[in-house]
């Protein structure tokens, strides 16, 4: 039983046993006789360029539309694009520590160029797949024609030749992505300055054409500017679809305080948007502009809209200029809406604050009730005597009659005035 055992230890083979310096020998010669096969068709290809070249814009027309259009529109840029980016292909497959710079920046301008112009990144990693595979038919072409017996040997190279392709498909890849997004910074960047130019009613009668293609907006049109402000920024997109009801052309221009949408509209003015399950955002102030003719009086809207906007409650709401009129005609005068609210209520001003601002509560109240005592005393929590005692007072200290109206014009404007105005 010894003797056996021992007889199996002496022969266990050991690392020396294992014949793995013939392996990578061999190993080595058949690769370098399949890079001499490769070598060797590779100069065909790199002196039949131009053949190859025609070969592979035909396919390109035939198998991809993107390119049937290129090459209708600048056939000849498209053809030496096709023989440089093949040149370099078939030269890295000859010697490539050398070219595999030149090869990489080829590429890389490719993918950056066709970018600007517009191809889909689909079709330029198409078309160099399409070339990748052509340079690899003909490689065997050639190598079958040439010396049949060393096609198998082409085998060892494959990955070679693919591993080329994938590589330059991303940074083709690469490159048209990183023009894409520098294209789209300035398109973005452009659309914001002539929407800037529009709004604040500097834009140029040249610039018209090209606002109108960077907002999707026509030239012509009926528009109202919708101002935007307050709430809390996450509540920014909810406070949008509050301003304007879904399905209407709009361009939003996000400002530091105030986002402005420029709305094309169809009648005479901007529609109800239908009420959102949760409301319009607290704290959010929306001001609806009046209807300008065109985008060359986009500026005219914003100045009504910031004037709407001016009229909102601190506490929130939406404000349609041509519902506010008189409001508007107070804010938009501010010194002369000063001095009718001194020149009215300025008795009721000198009085106590407690005194004062029951007087102008009630007032106020009268008007909105459309001058109803009981109504205003109702919602005063008072007896409606208690009511036309106080306004009686009013009458007294301000010298104006409230069944008079005109007086009652005035007492109007002076409480809008000294609503709004009090800064």
């Amino acid at each position: 039983m010894q003797h056996a055992v021992r007889s199996r230890t002496a022969v266990r083979p050991g690392p020396a046993a294992v014949p793995r310096p013939r392996t990578r020998r061999v190993a080595s010669l058949i690769d370098a006789d399949a890079l001499r096969v490769l070598h060797r068709a590779a100069r065909v290809l790199l002196d039949d360029l131009p053949e190859l070249t025609d070969r592979l814009v035909a396919v390109l027309q035939e198998q991809e539309p993107a390119y049937r259009s290129a090459l209708a529109a600048d056939p000849a840029q498209t053809w030496q694009e096709v023989h440089r980016s093949l040149r370099h292909s078939v030269a890295s497959l000859l010697d490539p520590r050398s070219t595999r710079d030149a090869a990489r920046r080829c590429s890389w301008k490719i993918g950056a160029t066709r970018a600007e112009q517009g191809l889909p990144l689909d079709a330029l990693l198409h078309a160099f797949r399409l070339g990748g595979s052509l340079v690899w038919q003909e490689l065997v072409e050639v190598t079958s024609r040439t010396a049949p017996e060393d096609v198998r040997l082409l085998v060892h190279v494959a990955s070679d030749v693919w591993n080329f392709v994938d590589e330059h498909c991303t940074l083709v890849a690469d490159a048209y992505r990183q023009v894409e997004r520098q294209l789209s910074w300035r398109r973005e960047n452009r659309a914001r300055l002539l929407a800037a130019a529009l709004l604040d009613g500097s834009s140029r009668i040249a610039d018209l054409p090209e606002a109108a293609q960077a907002l999707d907006l026509p030239e012509q049109g009926r528009y109202v500017v919708v101002a935007v402000a307050g709430g809390h920024p996450a509540g920014c997109a909810g406070a949008r679809a509050a301003a304007v009801p879904e399905g209407l052309r709009v361009h939003w221009h996000t400002g530091v305080e105030v986002d402005y949408g420029i709305v094309l509209v169809d009648g005479d003015g901007l529609p109800e948007p239908e009420p959102g399950p949760g409301g319009s955002a607290t704290g959010v102030r929306i001001g609806v502009g009046s209807v300008v003719e065109g985008l060359a009086a986009v500026g005219d809207a914003r100045r009504t809209a910031d004037t709407a906007l001016s009229i909102c409650p601190e506490g929130g709401g939406t404000i349609r200029l041509t519902e506010h009129l008189p409001a508007a005609l107070v804010v938009s005068g501010p010194e002369l809406g000063r001095a009718l609210a001194e020149q009215v209520l300025g008795p009721l001003m000198r009085l106590e604050p407690a005194d004062r601002e029951v007087l102008l509560d009630t007032l106020t109240t009268w008007l909105a009730c459309d001058g109803s005592a009981q109504r205003a005393g109702e919602r005063l929590y008072c007896h409606r005597n208690t009511v036309l005692n106080r306004l009686r007072r009013c009458e007294q200290l301000t010298g104006r009659c409230l069944a008079r109206p005109a007086d009652v014009v005035e007492i109007s404007l002076a409480l809008t005035a000294h609503r709004l105005l009090r800064g």
